[in-house]
């Protein structure tokens, strides 16, 4: 009855606690190797690690290799009958074999597009642990961890004396004889499954005489700069008065490669980034491409793949992290000869940022944007770039070819913006508007200016022409003015009649008010970041232009073929003409959108304003001495940026990233980039003049004049050539667009609406 009893009370109960050292001994540490023996260094003394933190100097910021079997499949682009006969035992197909990677998508059931499955997961996954042997290996050797005191991947239990908790970790490098253990990583931040371990080991009295030194090969995250601290606080000091806890900022920048012998097989993809398509070469290959390709569309998308990381743990693997790039930033850099003499290289740059969720999408519609620009520039004679909003011309809007292009859309909806942002910088209820009212010539009590034409153009850039290519540095934009009128009226009465004086203070006044805050939002808004994408693409398609005859010979048929096939408008804006545009804005001047009062408070006021214009380029050479002093590390750079993501030393928080437009001379088929069949848009062929300004005196605007003529087509601008080149004679690479204006202005006009009063 006895054992009867015993046997029921631990049916119910179980049986009791046990010592976890009882129940489950923990795994032995296992004693790890020699790190020169491990990593294959031979011949290199043993070095002695930096005292303190310290940062690897920008002169020696360099690039590594390794190797990631999943490149040879960065093109794959299966049928949905590929992955259904492909099935999901996995193991049944080699590691050569693209099957396995189909059936290994088919077991999964997190993802349910291929081509992301295999960009953000697959690939990343197979070269996340040969990534982190190369950059030890390179420590290892470059840091003198060598000898037999250097004992790497030895393992250690580390009692957190708090809690008693005992956390197994796995250092990557480990000195007896010194007192010093170096963690290493591959990129800016820690290992947040590493974390307790450290805390536990910086807490515990049994590793006082111990030092801890971080080595990263990016820049620290503001997680790893937080943890840093937070260790260096818990751990103290030593003896001597030091930190215990230290980091390295070793910046070395990672380049993965495909398996020796597949670089142009049968799978690997390249894209028409800033490669023509046609001849010998194919397409583009490089860094740029595959960060580009890895930008979702949108927010949700993004969103939506960065908790399927999160919850796989595979976030990490992406290079800096997939939404760690700001793509509202991008913007080409530079573009050149390739080595060799094959294909154009080129450099993106763009903002980082370490709130994923914050930006990250939207690259492959920019990144396609600047490229088809690009093309649009070379394609079309100088004489097609411009665009006319002018309330008397709805037949003269947009050359018909360049308004079958992106770029085209761009300029004229820059346009269109402009006038709704002077409209609202004037308004009387924000202080500058007011100032702005209060500062014109009156009419009974009215502000009464002139009529103008407010337009975009360029302000003076910094380039720098150098070793076969060109470095853009800076395309800063400005706004300027001129008298102008139309026929056309808006609602209301006549304006008042201004003498030459007025309208000279009215014009003052408009410069000191309005323009500089509508100017710092073309050069800095992001809705304008489009239009300032679409012009360094010019600056760039300008240069090879003007060096055609050094170009590769896909480029040279391009220039002036006035062919703009294969660069049209793209989703989602396929359907786009410039007639929508005018229109909308034929609707704001003659109907009037905004609407506000005047301190007497009898009259509504309604204005419309804007106009682009790149016509002009004015330069200011860079020397070769102040390039070098500025710039020096550019050149090294871009050279890293056409293989793989780096960081720029002369912008902080901005990577610059790139490729070849020549991807491959040989062997397999690019993966196509979608074009839509472009849309033809009512317009002419012949330059219009520039987009004429009503009068906009006050309070009773009078009929508008003609406007005031621009360059013509192939007329000399002293200032059109592209600015500091760096030689001592000035290169006209602009010479074309002085020839062209890219937009011509559209019109600033006020007018007014007479209230009845209603006191009875």
């Amino acid at each position: 009855m006895i054992a009867l009893a015993c046997a029921t009370v631990m049916a119910v109960i179980g049986l009791p606690t046990l010592d976890t050292a009882e129940a489950a001994p923990l795994p032995r540490p296992k004693p790890g190797k020699r790190c020169d023996e491990m990593y294959k260094i031979k011949d290199v003394p043993t070095g002695r690690l930096p005292q303190g933190d310290a940062s690897r100097a920008v002169d020696r910021w360099d690039t590594y290799d390794y190797v990631n079997p999943g490149l040879r499949f960065d093109g794959l682009n299966p049928t949905q009958a590929d992955l259904d006969a492909a099935g999901t035992d996995y193991k049944q197909y080699g590691h050569d074999d693209p099957r396995r990677i189909y059936a290994r998508f088919n077991a999964q059931k997190r993802w349910k597009n291929f081509s992301d499955y295999l960009s953000k997961v697959y690939i990343p996954n197979q070269g996340f642990d040969a990534r982190g042997k190369a950059f030890m290996a390179k420590v290892v050797k470059e840091m003198g961890l060598t000898g037999p005191d250097w004992i790497c991947e030895k393992e250690f239990y580390f009692t957190d004396p708090d809690t008693g908790e005992r956390h197994l970790r796995r250092l990557d490098a480990y000195n007896k004889r010194t007192r010093e253990i170096v963690e290493v990583k591959s990129n800016g931040s820690p290992d947040g499954r590493e974390k307790p371990a450290d805390r536990a080991w910086a807490k515990n009295p049994g590793w006082r005489s111990y030092k801890y030194t971080y080595v990263f090969a990016e820049k620290q995250t503001s997680d790893a700069k937080k943890f840093m601290a937070e260790l260096k606080q818990t751990a103290g000091k030593d003896t001597s008065g030091r930190d215990r806890v230290r980091f390295y900022d070793y910046q070395s920048h990672h380049r993965g490669v495909p398996p020796k012998g597949t670089e142009n097989g049968p799978y690997r993809a390249n894209s028409t980034t800033m490669s023509p398509g046609n001849g010998t070469s194919t397409g583009s290959r490089g860094s740029g491409n595959q960060v580009i390709r890895q930008s979702p569309p949108n927010p949700q998308t993004l969103k939506e793949q960065l908790d399927r990381l999160g919850r796989t743990g595979q976030r990490s693997l992406m290079n800096r992290g997939l939404g760690g790039i700001d793509f509202t930033t991008l913007d080409l850099r530079y573009i050149g000869k390739g080595k060799g003499g094959k294909g154009l290289d080129y450099a993106f740059s763009a903002k980082t940022v370490e709130d994923e969720y914050a930006a990250g999408w939207g690259g492959q519609e920019k990144g396609n944007l600047i490229s088809d620009a690009f093309f649009t520039w070379l394609a079309l004679d100088p004489s097609t770039f411009w665009v006319n909003l002018n309330p008397d011309e709805p037949d003269r809007i947009i050359d018909a070819k360049f308004g079958s292009t992106d770029a085209g859309r761009v300029l004229l909806e820059a346009d269109l913006e402009l006038k709704h942002d002077i409209f609202k910088a004037m308004d009387p209820k924000t202080d500058a508007g007011r100032d702005f009212m209060s500062a014109l010539p009156q009419r009974n009590g009215f502000p009464c200016w002139a009529g103008f034409r407010y337009w975009i153009e360029p302000e003076t850039a910094v380039v720098r022409e150098e070793n076969g290519g060109i470095h853009i540095l800076d395309t800063p934009l400005k706004l300027s003015t001129v008298p102008q009128e139309t026929t056309t009226q808006p609602p209301g009465g006549e304006g008042c009649d201004l003498s030459e004086a007025e309208k000279q203070q009215s014009d003052r006044v408009l410069d000191r008010y309005i323009t500089p805050l509508v100017e710092k939002k073309v050069n800095d808004g992001d809705y304008y970041a489009d239009l300032r994408r679409v012009y360094t693409a010019r600056v760039a398609a300008e240069w090879v232009r003007q060096n055609a005859a050094d170009m590769p010979a896909e480029y040279r048929t391009i220039i002036n073929s006035n062919d703009v096939s294969r660069w049209p408008l793209r989703a989602p804006h396929q359907d786009w003409t410039g007639k929508q545009v005018w229109d909308r804005y034929y609707k704001a001047f003659t109907e009037g959108t905004f609407k506000y009062e005047w301190s007497n408070g009898e009259d509504v006021y309604v204005y419309t304003v804007g106009g682009v214009d790149f016509s002009k380029q004015p330069k200011r050479n860079m020397s070769a001495l102040r390039f070098r002093t500025e710039q020096r590390y550019k050149p090294r750079t871009v050279g890293f940026a056409v293989d793989t993501l780096a960081d720029d030393p002369h912008k902080e928080g901005y990577l610059m990233f790139g490729g070849n437009s020549a991807g491959r001379s040989e062997g397999g088929t690019p993966t196509p980039t979608p074009t839509p069949t472009p849309t033809a848009t009512p317009s002419g062929t012949e330059r219009p003049d520039p987009t004429p300004t009503p009068s906009t005196s006050a309070p009773e605007p009078s009929p508008s004049t003609s406007a005031p003529a621009t360059a013509a087509p192939g007329s000399k601008d002293p200032d059109g050539d592209l600015a500091d080149t760096g030689s001592n004679t000035p290169v006209g690479l602009l010479a074309g667009i002085a020839a062209a204006a890219v937009a011509a202005g559209a019109g600033l006009v006020r007018w007014r609406r007479r209230r009845a009063n209603t006191d009875g």
